[in-house]
C-alpha cells in the first residue's frame, strides 16, 4: 500500500494496532480487540518488512507483546511490561524508512497505550495486573484503617482552637494540629476544647466547661 508510505498514516495505522491490542489486554473484548490489533499491525508490518532477514524484527515485537502478557498474567509489578513495551516500541521504529516516520510511529504507539485505558469506561476489566490493584487497595485501606485508629485515640483528650469555629476550624491537641467541627456551636480561637467523638477522621470538639461554671 503506497498510503504506508506516509508518515502520518503509519502513525494512525500503530495507533489503532496499539489501542485494540492493549485493549484486548484490559478489557473483556472476546478477541475482537485482538483481531483488529493484530490486523492494523500486520498491515504495518507487510510494508515495512521485505524479507526474511528482517523478520527479528517480527520478532522483537511479539517478544515484547509477551513480556506485557506475562507481567500482567504472573509478576504483576509492572517492571517487565516496561521492557516489553520498549521493545515493541524498537520493533516499530527499526523497519520505518526514515527518522521522522520512526518517531511519528512511535509517538502512535505510546498514545495508542494510553488511549486503550479509554476501553476501561465500556468493557468490562480483564484481571492482569490484577495483584497489583489488589496490593494498592490493601495498602491503602490499612494506612486509612491506621489513620482512624490515630484519631480515634484522640477522644476525651483537651486541647486548644487556633481559628474561630464557625462551625469548623483548626485545633491543636499535644503539639499536632488537626481540622475539627464544633457542630452548631461557635468557638473563638484561642478557647479550650474537649474533642467529644471522632469517626473517621472527623472530629467534633466542644468548648470546655471550665469549673466555675
Amino acid at each position: 500500500m503506497e498510503l504506508l508510505n506516509y508518515a502520518s498514516i503509519g502513525f494512525l495505522i500503530v495507533f489503532f494496532g496499539t489501542v485494540f491490542l492493549t485493549g484486548e489486554m484490559l478489557v473483556k473484548a472476546k478477541g475482537l480487540f485482538a483481531v483488529l490489533g493484530i490486523a492494523f499491525m500486520s498491515l504495518f508490518f507487510s510494508v515495512h518488512i521485505d524479507s526474511a532477514s528482517s523478520m527479528w524484527i517480527l520478532i522483537l515485537y511479539a517478544a515484547g507483546l509477551g513480556l506485557i502478557i506475562l507481567d500482567g498474567k504472573v509478576i504483576s509489578d509492572g517492571t517487565i511490561a516496561v521492557l516489553g513495551a520498549l521493545l515493541m516500541g524498537l520493533g516499530i521504529a527499526v523497519p520505518t524508512p526514515n527518522i521522522t516516520y520512526g518517531v511519528l510511529v512511535v509517538f502512535g504507539f505510546i498514545i495508542g497505550l494510553f488511549a486503550a485505558g479509554l476501553f476501561l469506561k465500556v468493557f468490562p476489566r480483564r484481571n492482569l495486573w490484577s495483584k497489583i490493584t489488589l496490593r494498592d487497595r490493601l495498602s491503602g485501606e490499612q494506612g486509612y484503617n491506621s489513620m482512624s485508629d490515630t484519631y480515634k485515640a484522640l477522644e476525651g483528650k483537651e486541647g486548644k482552637t487556633i481559628t474561630p469555629f464557625r462551625p469548623i476550624g483548626t485545633i491543636t491537641i499535644e503539639g499536632e494540629q488537626y481540622s475539627a467541627t464544633s457542630g452548631g456551636q461557635w468557638i473563638e480561637s484561642g478557647e479550650e476544647i474537649v474533642i467529644v467523638s471522632v469517626d473517621g477522621t472527623k472530629i467534633l470538639v466542644k468548648r470546655k466547661e471550665s469549673n466555675n461554671e
